[in-house]
C-alpha cells in the first residue's frame, strides 16, 4: 500500500511539474507558497483578531489551533516519519523554491494554513471564513507546484489542520 501511494504521489508531482508549471504561474505560486512560511500570514490574522474584543476569541483559539499544528506536524510526525523530500528520492523533481532541510511528512504549511482557517471558517462569516479556506488550499496546493511536498504529504496536513482547529475551539470553549 505505501509503494502504491508513493508512486501515485511521484506521478502526480511529475504531471505538475512537466503540463501544469508555466513562467507567468510560477511566481503567484512561489509568492502564495511563501505566505505559509511559518504561517505568517495565519500569525498576523489571528494577532488582528485579538485587537477587537468580539474577535479576540476567535484570535485566541486561531493561535492555539497554530501551535497545536505546529506540535503535531513539525515536532511530533516529521521527526516519527522521517519522509525524504520528493527532490532528495527522485532527482528528476525539481524544487522552485529554496530546499527545506526537514522531513517532507507532513506538509506544516499545509498543517497550520487548515488550522487556522479551520477556525476562521467556523467562527468568522461566511463572508471570511470561506475566503481563509481557499487561501488554506491554495497553500496547501502550492507546495506541489513548488516541489517540496509529496500529495500525501499536503493531505495529511489538511487533516491534521482540521484536527488542530477543532482542538483549539474545544480549549477556548472552556
Amino acid at each position: 500500500m505505501l509503494e502504491f501511494i508513493t508512486n501515485a504521489d511521484i506521478q502526480i508531482l511529475l504531471l505538475i511539474q512537466e503540463n501544469i508549471r508555466t513562467p507567468w504561474l510560477t511566481p503567484i505560486v512561489t509568492f502564495l507558497t511563501s505566505l505559509g512560511n511559518a504561517g505568517i500570514l495565519w500569525v498576523l490574522l489571528s494577532a488582528l483578531l485579538l485587537i477587537s474584543k468580539k474577535t479576540r476569541k476567535i484570535g485566541w483559539a486561531s493561535f492555539i489551533a497554530l501551535f497545536a499544528s505546529l506540535v503535531i506536524n513539525n515536532l511530533i510526525l516529521k521527526n516519527l516519519v522521517a519522509r525524504t523530500r520528493p527532490y532528495d528520492a527522485f532527482q528528476v523533481l525539481v524544487p522552485l523554491v529554496t530546499r527545506p532541510s526537514d522531513f517532507s511528512f507532513p506538509s506544516g504549511h499545509t498543517g497550520s494554513s487548515f488550522a487556522s482557517a479551520y477556525v476562521l471558517w467556523r467562527r468568522l462569516p461566511k463572508t471570511a471564513g470561506i475566503p481563509a479556506l481557499v487561501m488554506a488550499a491554495l497553500i496547501g496546493l502550492s507546495r506541489l507546484y513548488v516541489g517540496v511536498h509529496y500529495p500525501s504529504d499536503v493531505l495529511v496536513g489538511l487533516l491534521t489542520g482540521i484536527l488542530s482547529g477543532m482542538l483549539a475551539q474545544r480549549i477556548v470553549k472552556k
